[in-house]
């Protein structure tokens, strides 16, 4: 697969949808946005987002199933990090219901409902496309700041 010039990094990783690993893509996007030494803050939303959306793919999407994937790619373009959370699951029937704060299609595992609420409210933008029966893509984008950076300085 050749990517050209048009992003400085790019991250394509599959894994089993297992709770497990929702530490392992934090791990992973952490060591993927380092470079561009982001500040405390900035790590951890996103971090925090990356654990929201793998936890619903596992929980929501595949229902605790462990025999399915989650796709996470992500891309880093000037001072910009995009990242895609992907599940084949059921889908979301309704995608503004779901984004309602205490929503929560589990209310027998005491969910929260605040998934999508953290993820707006700690990335710069976040788009969801999802069709019932095929899935699940979240898009999630944040801008790090411009401190001593390694990436276009």
């Amino acid at each position: 697969m050749k990517i050209g010039n048009r992003v400085d990094n790019f991250l394509n990783v599959s894994f089993k949808s297992i709770s497990e690993n929702e530490s392992l893509a934090r791990l992973i996007i952490s060591s993927f946005v380092l470079p561009l030494n982001p500040t405390i803050d900035e790590l951890n939303d996103i971090k925090t987002s990356v654990s929201e959306a793998v936890t619903n793919s596992i929980i929501h999407a595949y229902n605790n199933e462990d025999n399915h994937l989650i796709t996470m790619e992500a891309f880093i373009k000037e001072r910009e990090v995009t990242i895609k959370i992907i599940d084949d699951g059921v889908g979301i029937k309704d995608i503004d219901q779901a984004k309602e704060p205490l929503y929560t299609s589990k209310p027998e595992l005491e969910r929260s409902g605040l998934g999508f609420t953290i993820m707006e409210s700690f990335m710069d933008e976040l788009s969801i496309t999802s069709k019932e029966g095929d899935g699940t893509t979240l898009i999630m984008s944040k801008k790090i700041s411009n401190r001593n950076n390694t990436y276009n300085e």
